[in-house]
């Protein structure tokens, strides 16, 4: 067992890239996580009555899933496309790179979302340090306003986090239906067994994806996500609740076998073989991030179908009458049952 692995890190543990008695912000990105490639992770957590100050990410569009609370999110995105629109817990919203976009707590309880970038590292401007790059005369030309009106400015550095002075305005539009939002938590699932099932934030149910997806998988203690890989997607897992045990191959042969608790990050590369079994009998929730709008596996079970028992005899050395009998598969189930004891740890 891995005391120290490459592939995890703990978003919750991370160092605060922000904080302030309002909310806190914890990024995972390539600087200190070093194996993300392409991806990176976030958590903001926001108190009631904060919000997250107007900005933008400049190299990465981005996904976020709302784990507790409800927030508002406005946006201004290319082409004049605004958008206004709540978002509740088990629900996603999407942000282009370059649209500018704040996140408003108006809720009663403190608010927590995990988002992905993709970028392994992300920037961003904020709209008041924005501002302050230009003098009250150039502000006061682009609103038709004295420079003047701008005196009140002080132009210290922005606080990532502020707090809102009276109750929250919330758009009478903001209950419309509105392609930046999606409501993973209310889908029927489309993997459903006993022993788990897995929501799909995936482009064939969500069209505003452009190179980003997302799974929130939930597996019992009698399941397993069967050994799989993805051919042309990367893997960003964020541990929702329960504990769980990864292994993952690397091209060198090197055998990583490590243990996940809440709170953790994982990142699996793009092709690399790896599983997840829960450890408890209360299972595991995972979000699990993709670098691709419709990700895909190959599954450990298909691929026992897509050869012949004399190639698989000749490939493992095993004569063909010794060879186990290989369910036909053409269809990969993603999640299976765990009949079999889980091996002892360390194992």
């Amino acid at each position: 067992m891995s005391s120290s692995s490459p592939h995890v890190s703990s978003l919750v543990g991370a160092a605060d890239t922000y904080e302030n008695e309002s909310g806190s912000i914890s990024q995972l990105t390539g600087s200190d996580f070093p194996i993300l490639n392409g991806m990176s992770l976030k958590r903001i957590v926001l108190a009631p009555g904060a919000v997250r100050e107007p900005q933008w990410n400049v190299n990465a569009n981005q996904i976020a899933y709302v784990v507790r609370g409800t927030v508002l999110v406005s946006m201004l995105a290319n082409a004049d496309e605004f958008a206004s629109f709540v978002v509740q817990a088990g629900q996603m919203y999407h942000v282009e790179s370059g649209a500018i976009y704040h996140i408003e707590n108006v809720g009663d309880d403190t608010a927590e979302l995990i988002a992905a970038l993709r970028s392994d590292r992300p920037q961003h401007f904020s709209l008041q340090n924005s501002f302050n790059a230009m003098s009250d005369a150039v502000l006061g030309n682009t609103y038709d306003l004295p420079s003047s009106a701008f005196a009140a400015f002080d132009r210290h550095q922005a606080q990532q986090i502020v707090r809102r002075e009276g109750p929250a305005r919330i758009p009478d539009t903001a209950g419309l239906p509105n392609a930046h939002l999606f409501d993973l938590a209310g889908q029927h699932p489309p993997l459903s067994y006993d022993y788990g099932s897995a929501r799909l934030g995936r482009k064939q149910f969500w069209a505003a994806l452009e190179d980003l997806s997302m799974y929130s998988l939930e597996i019992g203690g009698t399941g397993m996500r069967e050994p799989h890989w993805h051919p042309v997607t990367a893997e960003l897992g964020y541990v929702q609740s329960g504990h769980a045990r990864m292994t993952v191959l690397d091209p060198d042969g090197t055998l990583d076998t490590y243990e996940l608790e809440p709170g953790n990050a994982y990142f699996i590369p793009r092709a690399y073989p790896h599983h997840i079994e829960a450890l408890g009998d209360e299972g595991i929730h995972f979000l699990i991030f993709f670098d691709q709008p419709m990700p895909g596996d190959i599954g450990y079970r298909a691929t026992a179908s897509a050869f012949s028992r004399e190639v698989l005899s000749a490939a493992f050395g095993v004569p063909e009458r010794q060879l186990p009998r290989f369910p036909e598969t053409p269809v990969d189930p993603l999640i299976v049952a765990r009949s079999n004891p889980r091996d002892p740890s360390g194992s």
